[in-house]
């Protein structure tokens, strides 16, 4: 959609091919239907967000960086608003006005719906034509623009990567990105709903430090979620998920010594009550029983009876809550897809293909991803803008 509407200035005969019965189908769920549309860092920080082959965007950032983005939507007629981590959103908080002014076209754009391509014609290492099954549209350029595996119900299947392969693009292993993480613990089950703030999380594997994130999660049926645990899965996404941990640190503001010295001062002025009733003030409800089950101290056990280890016990808990992850969330799940058609195979300052002429290859169909808050969307607009100039012959 970027791709044409910046095309579209010029008098090319442009089509826009899609499968599904309307135009920016994923765009009307993103960041909840609100559309978080860019992050208004710098380019430097842009960079700094992108996890899976930051430095083939440089070209691309600085061809159309976000504040270009802000500037396209601006002129198209829609407000914007900047949230907390430069997170860009329509003013409107809908999704629909970043659609609006995506498909607002001159009349040198046909749009093609419920359109599916079946393969791209080559001939002699050059586009010739797209086959679709609504027949061949001739063509010297094809801009693939197919996105990924994640959402598949708004029509990412994984097309682009079948048709790249066909014409002798390497395609890396694909995997769901910024994706909830499952549990084998049955404590995720019990604790299902129940959301942390301001807790920083940590994963492991075979026992090494990969990433910790501070912020909010959520317990779910299988597992955790939340945006500490979606920026974690981005880290392992590409890895065995062998010997895997997820440490929680409840108390990240106060240091074991601190917080010892807190639960000695709830516990003195609790000193003829249960250890299971002593709790209320330091964790939420859902929490406590678990909490109790694991660290091991008999829950009818008096506070004035508590031994010194008990409690040290119960610290070095709240300090890392540990819990075994055992997969990655389903696609279905997914924010995006880690993997994609290799960045090897493709200009980085034009976007097109070094295997056929007059393909361009853009956004998450491409083995590039990053972490939330618009990145991934500028990802997309970027290295759309820089298809655009390369064909416009900028």
């Amino acid at each position: 959609m970027m791709a044409a509407s910046l095309l579209s200035i010029e008098k090319h005969n442009i089509t826009l091919v899609e499968k599904n019965e309307k135009l920016g189908k994923k765009l009307y769920i993103t960041g909840k239907g609100r559309c978080n549309f860019t992050n208004a860092c710098s380019n430097e920080d842009f960079i700094k967000n992108v996890i899976t082959n930051p430095k083939f965007l440089y070209s691309a950032i600085e061809n159309f960086s976000a504040w270009d983005t802000i500037a396209f939507f601006e002129e198209k007629g829609m407000q914007t608003k900047q949230e907390r981590g430069n997170r860009m959103f329509p003013a409107s908080d809908k999704s629909s006005d970043v659609i609006k002014a995506l498909s607002t076209y001159p009349k040198n754009v046909s749009i093609r719906l419920n359109t599916l391509v079946k393969d791209i014609r080559v001939q002699n290492d050059q586009v010739k034509s797209v086959i679709t099954d609504q027949g061949e549209i001739p063509c010297d350029v094809v801009v693939l623009a197919t996105g990924g595996l994640s959402y598949p119900s708004t029509g990412s299947t994984g097309d682009g990567y079948r048709i790249a392969k066909r014409l002798g693009h390497t395609v890396t292993d694909t995997k769901p990105a910024l994706v909830s993480l499952v549990s084998s613990d049955s404590c995720c089950k019990k604790l299902e709903g129940l959301s942390l703030k301001n807790v920083t999380a940590t994963i492991f594997l075979s026992g090494k430090k990969i990433k910790s994130e501070f912020g909010e999660m959520l317990f779910t049926a299988h597992g955790v979620s939340g945006p500490c645990i979606l920026t974690l899965s981005s880290y392992v996404c590409k890895k065995e998920l062998i010997d895997c941990e997820l440490s929680i640190d409840l108390k990240p503001a106060l240091s074991h010594e601190a917080l010892e010295m807190r639960i000695m001062r709830d516990f003195s002025a609790l000193v003829n009550k249960s250890f299971k009733n002593s709790l209320d003030a330091l964790l939420p409800k859902s929490l406590i029983p678990i909490i109790i089950e694991k660290c091991g101290i008999d829950p009818d056990k008096k506070i004035n009876q508590i031994k010194a280890e008990e409690r040290h016990s119960l610290v070095n808990l709240l300090k890392a809550f540990r819990i075994k992850i055992v997969e990655l969330g389903p696609y279905t799940q997914a924010v995006i897809t880690s993997g994609g058609i290799s960045v090897k195979e493709i200009n980085p300052k034009t976007m097109e293909s070094k295997i056929i002429k007059g393909l361009y290859v853009v956004g998450e169909v491409l083995d590039v991803d990053a972490l939330t808050g618009g990145f991934n969307l500028q990802i997309a607009f970027s290295t759309a803008a820089t298809a655009a100039k390369a064909i416009l012959g900028g």
